[in-house]
């Protein structure tokens, strides 16, 4: 395939998903997510990492991939202070699709270790045959998201553009993979590999300290920030489902990161603004977060009694305050925990419920998806959805289940658990805009 083949003008790629709404009113269609792209994305929990070396546990590459945008959700943070909203959401938005992007062209690439990757790009003749490659594998399956595939091949077409996000997301994938590193290195003392590994991730990230803030901080693993972004790669640890054994074995920080990546492509599919996008797609990577304080706690347990979740919750805000986000206002973080605060929910009781926030910082509650929908769907309202994460979080569930069915490992627990995520998914409950009915379908 000729390298022109899909290149579309940027001016076309560039095109503010702000105008999605205009699509219904022009006769065009709306980006749609299919059974496709969700498996895709789930695909992630089957791929190892570092499975060349001698490893304590597997370390698989969704959990990078959460690890790594938690990371660059710092980075982006600090490196967005002062700025106006527009500029942050700017920042955010090419951050996250970046990550994304990168992350659907390592599902393709992955049996291409880092070295031999790395050679071919410095080619630029078989780097160019490799991407488009890329391009077919994944053509299928994005090509139906309109724009957002568009973008893809732009991101990919196009290294030169967004240098600021790309080197957020380069800092914080070297972070992610060095903590990984870090883990296994005691392990395999007696591979030559490993002290050149160790060096090349410690040039690339003292390359990259003078062009992203907050990194130094972020490398400190003594500072606030640091003791933070380490805390959120023990996420890993936190196997899900533990009473029903499963495969592909997911644990907390994976979970995270699918949900997010669901919660963004849904809401470019009904088209959110970018501010609800952003929001979204970083209310859904940092939900479980006080999982790692409470430990995974199963949904029927959580919701056997009022009593009993209002307790729950009480007992994770505590823990957050004292744990999380205490530390990082005494270590000069308070612009992060507010932002973080906001995509807990904290203020409005829950992460899944829909909310806005005014121009001065005051957060409202608002009642249900319809009028967040209908009302409060522009930028300058920040807007946060609460039912359409919820539904992203049912639907990452019951990937798992349904996956492991599949895959000849099930127990009556499991059985039962997918059938109430199924039921849970077509209620009233999840706006009918996400079209869930003709989704969970394909999955019969």
């Amino acid at each position: 395939m000729p390298m022109h083949a899909d290149a579309t003008p940027s001016s076309a790629i560039a095109a503010s998903q702000d105008q999605t709404e205009d699509r219904s009113r022009l006769g065009q269609p709306a980006p749609q997510v299919r059974k496709s792209l969700l498996q895709l994305i789930f695909s992630g929990a089957y791929l190892l990492r570092w499975n060349d070396k001698n490893r304590a546990r597997d370390l698989l590459e969704i959990d990078k991939q959460a690890h790594k945008m938690l990371a660059a959700c710092m980075l982006w943070d600090r490196a967005s202070r002062g700025r106006s909203q527009k500029e942050r959401i700017e920042l955010a938005w090419l951050v996250i699709e970046g990550g994304i992007f990168d992350y659907f062209f390592r599902l393709v690439v992955t049996d291409i270790k880092p070295p031999i990757f790395y050679k071919i790009k410095d080619r630029p003749d078989q780097y160019s045959h490799l991407v488009q490659h890329v391009f077919s594998e994944l053509k299928p399956v994005l090509a139906p998201m309109q724009d957002f595939w568009l973008r893809f091949q732009d991101w990919h077409l196009h290294e030169d553009r967004h240098a600021e996000a790309r080197n957020l997301l380069k800092a914080a994938h070297l972070f992610a993979s060095r903590w990984e590193f870090k883990l296994i290195e005691p392990l395999n003392v007696f591979d030559l590999e490993m002290p050149d590994i160790n060096k090349k991730f410690q040039e690339d990230l003292d390359a990259l300290r003078p062009l992203v803030a907050g990194l130094d901080s972020l490398l400190d693993s003594e500072s606030p920030l640091g003791r933070f972004a380490s805390f959120c790669g023990q996420l890993r640890f936190q196997v899900r489902w533990t009473q029903a054994p499963r495969i592909p074995q997911t644990d907390v920080l994976g979970h995270m990161f699918i949900v997010a990546v669901y919660a963004y492509l849904f809401s470019l599919s009904i088209g959110a603004c970018r501010a609800r996008c952003v929001n979204n797609f970083f209310t859904g990577l940092l939900h479980d977060l006080p999982e790692l304080l409470t430990r995974d706690i199963i949904s029927p347990v959580k919701k056997s009694s009022d009593a009993l979740a209002s307790l729950i919750k009480e007992c994770e805000d505590r823990e957050l305050e004292q744990r999380v986000f205490q530390p990082l206002e005494k270590g000069g973080e308070g612009p992060l925990v507010a932002t973080l605060k906001y995509f807990l929910g904290i203020a409005v009781g829950s992460e899944f419920q829909e909310c806005i926030r005014t121009p001065d910082g005051r957060i409202q509650k608002i009642e249900g998806f319809g009028e967040l929908h209908g009302r409060h769907n522009r930028n300058g309202d920040d807007p946060k959805d609460g039912a359409l994460v919820k539904a992203c979080d049912s639907l990452a569930a019951f990937l798992e289940a349904f996956s492991s069915i599949r895959n000849g490992v099930s127990s009556p627990r499991l059985v039962v658990a997918l059938s109430r995520l199924k039921d849970g998914l077509l209620s009233s409950r999840v706006p009918e805009q996400l079209n869930m009915g003709s989704i969970l379908a394909d999955f019969d």
